[in-house]
């Protein structure tokens, strides 16, 4: 995802919903290298405060306090988007409202990389480890399983501006969007 973050001049981008671990903190390094900004939303006012601690080390963020699937941005107001691990937390209509969000506030030249679970392969040992832990934890993940996320973009989004990468035996998939 990195990779897909970088920039020659400065950028701005935008972190649909606050990660576990160290992305957030890795991203914000790696924009700080060309001078972009990273602005991370998030819905849940603890994960506002967490964001805040988590990358006050940092001079080129904002964090707002934000429904993604509604989210106040203008339309077109970032160089790029990304979506790391929010949608197998979200019922269907969230998630296409979410989408369709990250989308929308993406300018036209800019990608959005949404990064989330896939059904794995059946040779995949994992599959038989996460399929119930899924099922039980996160039952919103199961629909990633049986649907790759081009499933859910919006309708202008055509098949010749996505490109799709799996990992770990499928269990993981990275979506680029090219608007």
């Amino acid at each position: 995802v990195l990779d897909d973050m970088s920039f020659q001049s400065p950028g701005s981008v935008l972190q649909v919903a606050c990660v576990y671990g160290d992305f957030s903190n890795r991203l914000a390094g790696h924009l700080a290298r060309s001078e972009s900004s990273l602005s991370v939303v998030d819905v849940a006012p603890i994960q506002i405060e967490n964001i805040k601690k988590k990358l006050a080390g940092h001079e080129n963020i904002s964090v707002h306090h934000q429904d993604s699937t509604c989210m106040s941005f203008k339309d077109d107001s970032f160089d790029e988007t990304v979506v790391f691990f929010l949608l197998h937390e979200q019922p269907e209509d969230a998630r296409r409202k979410t989408v369709a969000e990250a989308v929308r506030v993406t300018k036209p030249g800019g990608r959005v990389v949404f990064v989330d679970y896939h059904g794995p392969k059946g040779s995949n040992p994992m599959r038989y480890v996460m399929k119930p832990i899924l099922t039980l934890l996160e039952p919103f993940a199961m629909d990633l399983w049986h649907h790759e996320l081009p499933a859910f973009m919006p309708e202008e989004i055509k098949a010749d501006q996505i490109q799709s990468n799996f990992y770990f035996g499928g269990l993981y998939q990275k979506v680029v969007v090219h608007l």
